[in-house]
């Protein structure tokens, strides 16, 4: 049987947390995006029944802060990066232990942040993890996985000439299946509005179960990703691909700008499912129905509008440690 890359439910032994540490990415939105990520690795904690959170900081002033606000319940680890994306720039743990390691060039040149191509090594290195280093451009939220060789990715991102200019489909499949033992694809379309990662399919589309992919429902007539979200459905349905609806935040702004708001970008911890939220009128219906999906789980919602205004949300920031 090939080595796999593990689907998110199977159990976790720790999972890496992005802290956000940089003052001048993050401006005014520092202090509050600090504290939903300090609610965010709290829910994942679940009082000690979940997994251990490691909150990763860039320097020792993020590291102190970190710890102020997380006491007793989080590890702290100090260790350079350029922004606190870990799904796209930490290494992605095998169900053998060892790790994989990609090429990253900045979500195709967008972010050139000091530190973002290293520190998947440093956090492999800093649980004693083999990582095998993959010499192709990848960020881990252009891909979800069901863990019986099934995979969900979008063409806008890894199809996109502004990643792997060379590869056609056929051999990135086969790259897929060689460093992650992926055997099917399924290809969606465009990912949602103004998404800076060019359209990343863990903010479109989630594997809920095997060969069961959650989707989002457009809120209304007026959803800027109602398109999408029809296409990506038509899609998975032709595939052979269970679909669950789940609502729709619709249509949410900052600064008159629609952003790329999605509660598909939840984490499944060991014993929660941590959903953002946005003050949205479907947060609590969008909790709910994710929550249904794991019902061995408990479905937490948390604030993630700061954090948004980075370009992601909860699992964007995560990158989960299996337990072997």
């Amino acid at each position: 049987m090939s080595v796999r890359q593990p689907p998110e439910w199977a159990p976790h032994d720790a999972v890496w947390i992005g802290f956000p540490s940089h003052p001048d990415l993050w401006e005014d939105d520092l202090e509050p995006a600090r504290t939903e990520v300090t609610a965010f690795a709290r829910a994942v904690w679940a009082e000690g029944k979940g997994e251990t959170p490691i909150l990763v900081c860039a320097d020792e002033e993020a590291g102190e802060a970190a710890r102020a606000l997380a006491g007793d319940f989080a590890e702290i680890l100090v260790r350079p990066f350029g922004d606190v994306w870990l799904r796209d720039t930490g290494p992605i743990v095998m169900d053998d232990g060892s790790a994989r390691d990609f090429a990253f060039n900045y979500w195709g040149g967008k972010y050139d942040l000091p530190g973002d191509e290293e520190v998947g090594g440093l956090l492999a290195e800093s649980r004693s993890i083999t990582a095998k280093t993959c010499g192709w451009v990848f960020e881990g939220g252009a891909l979800d996985v069901d863990g019986t060789g099934l995979a969900v990715t979008t063409e806008q991102c890894l199809l996109n000439p502004n990643r792997n200019p060379d590869l056609i489909r056929a051999e990135i499949e086969a790259r897929l299946h060689d460093d992650l033992g992926i055997d099917r694809v399924l290809w969606l379309g465009d990912g949602l509005a103004n998404d800076h990662t060019d359209g990343h399919v863990d903010n479109l589309a989630r594997f809920v179960g095997p060969n069961r992919l959650a989707l989002p429902a457009p809120d209304s007539e007026d959803d800027p990703n109602a398109a999408v979200y029809a296409d990506a459905k038509a899609r998975a349905e032709a595939f052979g691909v269970e679909v669950v609806a789940i609502p729709s935040p619709g249509a949410v702004e900052r600064d008159g700008e629609i952003v790329p708001a999605s509660y598909m970008n939840f984490y499944i911890g060991n014993a929660a499912v941590v959903v953002p939220i946005y003050g949205s009128v479907n947060d609590g219906a969008a909790v709910a129905a994710i929550g249904a999906l794991f019902p061995d789980r408990r479905a937490v919602g948390v604030r993630a509008d700061h954090l948004l205004t980075g370009g992601g949300s909860l699992h964007c920031i995560s990158q989960q440690v299996p337990k072997l």
